[in-house]
Order: structure tokens, then sequence, then C-alpha cells
């Protein structure tokens, strides 16, 4: 029993060196290094921008990729939930690539994906690329309000204190003496925070560029950076464009 428990407090400590924790609206939210945020008071896991069966819509209009992202998408997916064991999970839209992306859903890759969902509470917001989804999983909406927080897809232009987004997938590039490098990041200031996209076909867009102008107060703006194993916390000044 002593050893379990020790070996308990090992993993969670391991884990909370992998994460970074900030507040966003004053409330403490998690980053966690598969790209979900966590709301650890309500048992809340958060993803964007999944695009379920990207590769199958490439492969439709002649662009041959390995047919693997919802699968590989839907591991990674499992392995946060069984981490983090959430009640409710938000996922901020385009979590289908298009409308008929249910259609090329393999039985097994929609097994585990019913398989995720079951014994939880699981919220579909809308996106620019699923304005519906497919039958059978549940209702959509187009943003939540959660606590002192609202998740929808798109970030609002202006002040949106609270707001969780997605949609614009964001990266940064990390400036050190000995060069750079760039990785898909989370971007806070304390108000407002945007998610990486969690899909696996899914690119980022360097958080310095003109899609994100004035979404974020200038002097407080902080990317938590995705390395191999865990989340860095990194000041704007440190990211070039």
């Amino acid at each position: 029993m002593a050893h379990g428990f020790s070996s308990a407090v090992r993993r969670a400590a391991s884990d909370e060196a992998r994460c970074q924790t900030f507040a966003v609206n004053g409330t403490r939210v998690v980053a966690d290094p598969s790209g979900a945020l966590i709301l650890p008071d309500c048992a809340t896991l958060v993803v964007a921008d999944l695009h379920f069966e990207k590769g199958s819509a490439f492969a439709a209009r002649g662009q041959l990729v390995p047919p693997y992202d919802t699968a590989a998408t839907l591991a990674r997916l499992m392995h946060v939930i069984a981490s983090h064991a959430p009640r409710i999970v938000i996922a901020l839209g385009d979590s289908f690539h298009d409308e008929r992306a249910g259609e090329r859903f393999s039985a097994a890759d929609r097994g585990r994906l019913g398989a995720l969902m079951s014994g939880r509470e699981w919220v579909w917001i809308r996106g620019n690329h699923d304005p519906e989804i497919p039958d059978g999983l549940g209702d959509t909406c187009a943003e939540l309000c959660h606590g002192g927080l609202t998740f929808r897809h798109e970030p609002q232009r202006g002040s949106a204190p609270g707001e969780v987004a997605g949609h614009l997938h964001p990266a940064a590039r990390v400036i050190s003496a000995s060069g750079s490098v760039r990785a898909r990041c989370f971007v806070a200031d304390g108000s407002r925070c945007i998610l990486p996209a969690f899909g696996a076909y899914t690119g980022g867009l360097n958080f310095r560029s003109p899609a994100f102008a004035g979404l974020f107060v200038a002097a407080g703006i902080t990317a938590y950076v995705i390395g191999s194993d865990r989340v860095y916390a990194i000041p704007e000044s440190r990211c070039g464009f």
C-alpha cells in the first residue's frame, strides 16, 4: 500500500513538472504537453481543432497523405483523458475537417471516440469547418459560458475577458543564443487564452503574425510552448517573427 501511494505521488509530481499552471480571468488552468488545457477545479479538459479525417479529405482531392490522422489524434486524446480523468470534455470547434468527415470515419475509430465520450459530458462547439457534426455524437453549441470563462471556436476582436478559443493554431519561434526553434504553443495574457491545434495533421501559425494582432495585452503575453515532453513558459520578448 505504501509503495503504491508513493508511486502515485511521484507520478503526480512528474505530471506537474511537465505542465504549466496559470490563470485565465481568475480561473486556474493547466497547459498539458499534449496540447490540451486542463481545468483541475472542475475536472474539465479542453481541446481545439482536432480536424478528424483531414487526411481523407486531402486524399479525395488527390493530395496523397497517410490516412492515419484520425487514429493518431484519437490515441493522443485517449492518453490525455486517461491521465486526467475529466468529467467534462470541451472540443473548441473544427473537431471534424468537413461536413462529410463522419462518412469517412472507420468503424474502429468511431468506436474509440464513443468509448472516450462514454460516462462523461462532452461538449462540441461549432467551428468554421464543422457547422454540423456526424449523427449520433450529440448536440453542438456556438459557445459555452462556464464559471468565469467563455469557450468558443474563433477568438473575438477587442476585449474578451475569460475567452478560451482555438481556430488560429498558434505556434512560437523561440530565440536563444544557439539559434531558434519553432513549436506549437498556448498563448495567454491573464485575460484570455488561445489553444494550439490538437489534431495530428494541423499546422501552426506564429502567434506574432498579424492574425493575432489586437487579441492580447501587449505587455503581458506569454507563450506556453510545447516541447518534446513538457511545456515551457516563454515571454513574448523571447519569441521571433
